[in-house]
């Protein structure tokens, strides 16, 4: 069973591998855990895991006024993992498309 749903690729996210290159971020299942997000990113880009951290995000309500009138929705409850692989190893998104 897949866990990982999707890499983040988001700006804040590129700030925090910037400043330090061996940490990658993840969307995640919400009922994942850390051994389970550490084995399956081991096993998908073959490097070695040292640590993951682990947020969860509520969904929000939101609303807008448009010409249509009041737009009612609501954004997505999610998990996301921020993983953090040995010294010298790299993960390439790119590579898999």
């Amino acid at each position: 069973m897949g866990f990982i749903i999707k890499p983040l690729v988001t700006e804040k996210m590129t700030k925090i591998t910037e400043k330090k290159p061996n940490r990658y971020g993840f969307v995640v299942r919400p009922e994942a855990n850390k051994l389970q997000i550490k084995k399956e990113v081991e096993g998908l880009y073959n490097v070695t895991v040292e640590d993951v951290n682990t947020l969860r995000y509520a969904g929000k309500r939101s609303s807008r006024y448009t010409k249509a009138g009041l737009v009612k929705g609501q954004r997505n409850a999610f998990k996301k993992a921020i993983v953090t692989i040995k010294d010298g190893e790299t993960i390439d998104f790119y590579s898999n498309i």
